[in-house]
């Protein structure tokens, strides 16, 4: 492997495992299950696909370069982050108030099945949007690859393979974090500690949806 390949791999990784709103999601739909857990996270690896494959086909560039329609994804993005952690964060007063009603009131009758599951599709649907509509992965694909590009290599196949690594560390990475969820779900999936974590993954999509809609409030 050469010297810019390795430093490469390095600053791909250091990417992707980076905590934002791609980990939030992931995080938040495992503590629902392993399947919505890893069906997010193959969501979020979908979405880096797409912002590499536009980067390579230089797509990403007419995104960057036409303002309204950058403007335009950076708006769904903003709006759909903030649609996310709204969610968590009303889910989190529900359970609350479901949890004082069931510790002050009589006794809840059994219910007749399992508590219902995120759906496959849907987890990996919200993986996918959440990835494909930040605004600022374009920009950082278009500045990125080219550097780890060797002078007088062909570009195009260079460009793939680190396209490439970095949905392999994606595919890698986020898996990983559901499954590690879920094997520690036993102790997540204490009443307060999914409150605290649902509050936390909620606060922070919404922060970062805000702040995407500030930027493009003040650009």
């Amino acid at each position: 492997m050469d010297g810019q390949l390795m430093a490469f791999t390095g600053v791909a990784a250091g990417m992707v495992a980076m905590p934002g709103a791609d980990f939030a999601v992931v995080v938040r739909n495992a503590l629902d299950s392993r399947r919505a857990g890893v069906a997010t996270a193959v969501g979020v690896a979908g979405g880096l696909l797409v912002h590499t494959a536009l980067a390579v086909a230089g797509l990403a560039a007419v995104l960057v370069a036409v303002p309204a329609l950058f403007g335009a994804v950076q708006l769904l993005g903003g709006l759909y982050l903030l649609y996310l952690g709204a969610g968590a964060l009303i889910a989190v007063v529900r359970s609350r108030a479901a949890y004082e009603d069931a510790a002050t009131g009589p006794a809840a009758p059994p219910a007749d099945g399992p508590p219902a599951l995120l759906g496959t599709a849907r987890s990996l649907r919200q993986g996918f949007l959440t990835n494909a509509l930040n605004p600022k992965a374009p920009v950082l694909f278009l500045s990125l690859l080219p550097q780890f590009v060797p002078e007088g290599e062909p570009a195009l196949p260079r460009t793939l393979l680190l396209a490439t690594m970095v949905v392999a560390m994606a595919l890698v990475w986020f898996p990983a974090v559901a499954l590690l969820v879920d094997r520690l779900g036993s102790w997540l999936r204490r009443p307060r500690v999914t409150r605290a974590l649902e509050a936390v993954t909620g606060a922070l999509l919404t922060t970062l949806g805000g702040i995407l809609l500030i930027e493009l409030v003040l650009a």
